[in-house]
């Protein structure tokens, strides 16, 4: 199916929903309906021109403050493609948001207001590109109407983002520039008279044109949900494993093993609800028959028998905080990675990046909300989780506050 996946960011007030709100309207993608009550609701606030950031903003509450204080997933289609924008916040706060919106996305669009140029907050919004893996990023120098359309606006803070390609890892990424104005409609899906200098593309026809790459082939990694035992005298003998293919694929005759105790079989059968498959690719969740019975329970992992891996009770990463309290070292959380759960302590808090100098500061004085650091933990069990620039589909894991019963970090296995 052609769908593309986009994450928006950017700081307070750059124009997201604007932005989302044009391609909406300039594509059609709205009811009629739902172009009157926003034309409507902008003349009651005596606007001169319809506020094309109502579209996104979907809260009364929202709407009356002026913000938009939630992550929004937004779908439209155009004769070519279908997409799903995440539309992530602004404010600094919400860094966990963005690492949310931007883990399954193909293209990052990353909105600067040209007048204010770079900031810590794009800075933040690199370094997230660079974490995720992501390989199209689209920076959206937006208001290029409030600079009267100057070229050397536009290429000043191009040839800023380009100075910084090294030092956030993104060499070996795709980085596109649109001079916008969201609000007239510049560039966006139509192409703007008042930029003759722009020889390129509007951000419309970069999406309908991207080539999305095709994931290489991953490790074969499957999480176990769940133990199927119907005790049932139509299904009397029958023992499956319900679960997700996290990565890799899975066929009929496979030999598989479990990760936590090297005990392996082969594949008898593989059902979809009431399909039996021949095989199960990335992102299905399916139920594994095996031949003969061996000891597997929910959170074991299952891989290709003549895939080598070993389980490591101590894990490198970087870890955002996303809690509201400091990270305490020495105190036990869980790590839950698929559907496995496992007491852990963080032992050693190596570095943090400073946005300002775009270093990993080492012996950071605390670990707070939205921060990005590199750290080590120890484990009560093996961890089976691979480097997530090599397999991203099995390289993440959270935190949990046991005793909250809250998440408080996301991190990435180095």
């Amino acid at each position: 199916m052609n769908i593309v996946r986009l994450s928006t960011a950017g700081s307070v007030d750059d124009g997201k929903s604007t932005l989302i709100g044009r391609l909406l309207y300039d594509t059609n993608s709205l009811s009629k309906d739902k172009v009157a009550n926003i034309e409507q609701i902008s003349q009651q606030r005596g606007l001169d021109q319809i506020d094309l950031s109502l579209i996104t903003d979907g809260l009364t509450a929202e709407r009356e403050q002026g913000i938009t204080i939630d992550v929004a997933h937004i779908y439209f289609n155009t004769p070519k493609r279908k997409y799903i924008i995440a539309d992530t916040p602004g404010h600094v706060e919400y860094t966990r948001n963005m690492i949310t919106g931007a883990s399954n996305a193909d293209v990052f669009i990353i909105l600067i207001d040209a007048r204010k140029g770079i900031i810590e907050q794009t800075k933040r919004h690199l370094f997230i590109a660079s974490l995720m893996e992501i390989k199209e990023i689209a920076f959206v120098i937006n208001k290029i109407d409030l600079v009267d359309y100057e070229q050397d606006r536009f290429l000043q803070i191009r040839s800023q983002i380009e100075e910084l390609k090294e030092r956030f890892e993104l060499l070996d990424k795709k980085l596109s520039f649109f001079p916008v104005s969201a609000k007239i409609g510049d560039n966006v899906v139509n192409l703007s008279g008042k930029t003759p200098w722009y020889k390129g593309e509007t951000l419309l026809s970069y999406l309908e044109q991207l080539k999305i790459e095709q994931k290489n082939q991953m490790a074969q990694r499957f999480n176990v949900q769940y133990v199927i035992r119907p005790h049932s005298d139509d299904f009397h003998d029958y023992r499956a494993y319900a679960g997700k293919v996290k990565s890799g694929t899975f066929e009929i005759g496979d030999e598989v093993k479990v990760l936590s105790t090297g005990q392996s079989s082969r594949i008898k059968a593989i059902n979809r609800y009431k399909d039996n498959l021949l095989k199960a690719t990335e992102g299905q969740s399916v139920a594994l028959e095996l031949e003969t019975d061996i000891d597997i329970s929910r959170g074991d992992i299952l891989t290709l028998a003549s895939d080598s891996v070993e389980g490591d009770k101590s894990l490198s990463a970087r870890l955002c905080w996303l809690g509201k309290e400091e990270l305490s070292l020495g105190r036990k959380y869980l790590l839950q990675h698929g559907a496995s759960r496992v007491p852990v302590k963080v032992t050693t808090v190596n570095s943090q990046i400073n946005f300002e100098t775009l270093e990993f500061d080492q012996q950071p004085l605390k670990v707070d909300v939205n921060s990005i650091n590199q750290i080590e933990l120890k484990s009560a069990s093996p961890l089976f989780i691979d480097s997530y620039k090599n397999n991203p589909a099995n390289g993440y894991f959270i935190l949990i506050d046991e005793t909250a019963n809250t998440t408080v970090a996301v991190g990435f296995k180095n």
